[in-house]
């Protein structure tokens, strides 16, 4: 009983406090106010006060919340628009060198043009972006993040240069190629009429070069494809097997080892030679043919045109090591023979190569012109 009494005279308090509160004013047509009829001024948009022409609240209570601010818009960002490229490739090359010294040979620069740069770039981002100190620079936590950064940028513009070198002046795709003298002689004019009838509008840009030169020039972007031949793949490019061809022994046909037509290089090491040697002289023929031989060839004349050694074969002058394939044209022009060598390195692999930083899926016409050189031959 007393806890029903104490109850009911909680009861009567709460009603008596409720019944001494001031009566509910009517709200203004546009204002809006919460249960106990309070204006909710600071928490309403303006759009929603007694002022405003906006419509008054009509129980949609997302209404009520202020408008959102997007933040990122209000923070400040560094103006990357006018960014030049010579200053990213600077930056670049003073982090992967880790002196602006470097960096500035690099990219024919004094060393005080190359910092100049650097502070323009640090002044326009607004960041330090190197830590200069006696031994070079090295890159800020900042710095690093942007290394990579411009390191795919340069890399996206080489594309895009390649891309468009693949088009000549009318506008035409065209592939360069470099390739070894025996293989433009034996295989590239029947796979460039195939590929030309492929794709009419092509053209190629024919570079003859020697083995030695060539994953160098591909590696180094001044050719789109190479085709070179060696004991193995080249360092520095992707190379994908191609054909196999020969080296043979070219005498007079009325000289003494004429009567043979195969044998080793020792067996003729008795007479002179005409040659060529393009590297290091004889040294790189050496390097791989002379460990099969008892002494030094005795080396005549060296001559790098095919025809022109051919030449002085057919005057007696020496004989010659050749590449099957250059040396046939001139057998029954000058009456030579060509002798099937049967040491091991006399059978040379040649190898199709690209760069390992070529995306084939960016230069569409290089795919097909290696499609083309890698396809079976019927």
């Amino acid at each position: 009983m007393a806890s029903e009494r104490s109850k009911h005279a909680i009861d009567r308090r709460r009603i008596i406090h409720i019944s001494r509160r001031p009566p509910l004013q009517p709200t203004p047509k546009g204002v809006v106010s919460d249960s106990l009829g309070r204006r909710l001024k600071n928490d309403v948009p303006d759009c929603y006060s007694a002022g405003s022409a906006a419509k008054p609240f009509n129980g949609d209570k997302q209404a009520l919340l202020p408008p959102i601010t997007d933040f990122r818009s209000t923070v400040s960002r560094p103006n990357m628009m006018n960014l030049d490229l010579q200053s990213l490739r600077i930056f670049v090359s003073a982090i992967e060198s880790k002196s602006l010294t470097k960096a500035a040979e690099e990219n024919s620069l004094v060393t005080s043009g190359a910092s100049k740069r650097i502070a323009d770039l640090e002044s326009r981002l607004g960041v330090d972006l190197l830590i200069r100190h006696a031994r070079g620079v090295q890159g800020t936590p900042a710095g690093l993040s942007l290394y990579h950064h411009a390191k795919a940028i340069l890399r996206r513009v080489e594309i895009a240069q390649d891309v468009v070198a693949e088009f000549g002046k009318a506008g035409n795709p065209k592939v360069r190629l470099a390739a070894n003298p025996s293989s433009i002689i034996a295989y590239i004019p029947p796979i460039t009429r195939r590929y030309l009838s492929e794709s009419p509008t092509a053209r190629i840009d024919l570079q003859e070069r020697y083995s030695y030169d060539i994953p160098r020039l591909v590696a180094e972007n001044e050719a789109d494809v190479g085709i070179y031949h060696a004991l193995s793949p080249a360092p520095g490019v992707t190379s994908y097997p191609f054909k196999r061809d020969r080296i043979v022994l070219v005498t007079r046909r009325d000289h003494p080892l004429a009567r043979f037509d195969e044998l080793f290089l020792e067996h003729a090491n008795s007479y002179p030679f005409v040659g060529y040697f393009p590297r290091h002289t004889y040294d790189a023929f050496s390097s791989f043919a002379g460990r099969s031989l008892s002494r030094p060839l005795d080396v005549k004349i060296e001559v790098g045109n095919y025809e022109a050694r051919c030449r002085l074969i057919q005057e007696g002058i020496g004989i010659g090591v050749i590449p099957e394939p250059n040396a046939s044209p001139y057998l029954n022009l000058y009456n030579l023979k060509a002798l099937k060598l049967l040491d091991e390195w006399a059978e040379r692999q040649l190898y199709v190569c690209i760069s390992n930083d070529r995306d084939l899926s960016d230069h569409p016409e290089t795919k097909r012109f290696l499609d083309c050189l890698l396809a079976k031959s019927d």
